[in-house]
């Protein structure tokens, strides 16, 4: 399947500010519950799964957790693992039901990602054979990998991995 993609009808989200308590509405809040109309394709009872008013292809999905979390650093585990385990399943469905040949899971925190609803969501993007969408455009300096990877190292030192933890604590 090849789908044309004709980038002159889109615009930009109106940037939504950080919610900072009730007198700053959440759109994503509002489609959950219902008091938005939207595009929803499936409901968990922890996540809802809706189109995207400004698609980047064919099927583009956004899976939100009901509960408000502004972004990856605010989001419970719990509800993380529901809305991937939720991205996974609309990942399924778009292979299946419109032939995608391939699937981005996006996602932004922080308004230097272009993060523009500050409510934690998954872009769940079908991919088609020539779509011609470029995800990492290769920015960064490769020769700079040794002192990230040095620095990312300490760090999850400090913090480990659940199964770095696991597998320190069951040596003797």
């Amino acid at each position: 399947m090849t789908l044309a993609f004709d980038p002159q009808w889109l615009s930009r989200y109106p940037a939504q500010e950080p919610a900072s308590g009730a007198e700053s509405p959440c759109v994503f809040c509002a489609i959950a519950s219902g008091e938005l109309d939207a595009h929803v394709i499936a409901e968990t009872a922890d996540t809802v799964c809706f189109l995207d008013h400004l698609p980047a292809t064919y099927g583009h999905v956004l899976v939100v957790p009901k509960q408000h979390c502004q972004d990856l650093f605010d989001i419970p585990e719990e509800s993380f693992q529901q809305v991937m385990a939720t991205a996974k399943q609309v990942a399924d469905a778009l292979r299946d039901s419109c032939g995608a040949s391939g699937i981005n899971l996006i996602h932004a925190t922080g308004q230097a990602a272009h993060q523009t609803v500050f409510h934690f969501h998954v872009h769940v993007v079908p991919r088609y054979d020539g779509d011609s969408i470029v995800v990492f455009p290769r920015l960064a300096d490769p020769a700079r990998k040794h002192e990230v990877a040095q620095r990312l190292r300490t760090a999850l030192l400090t913090d480990p991995l659940p199964s770095q933890a696991e597998a320190e604590s069951s040596q003797p």
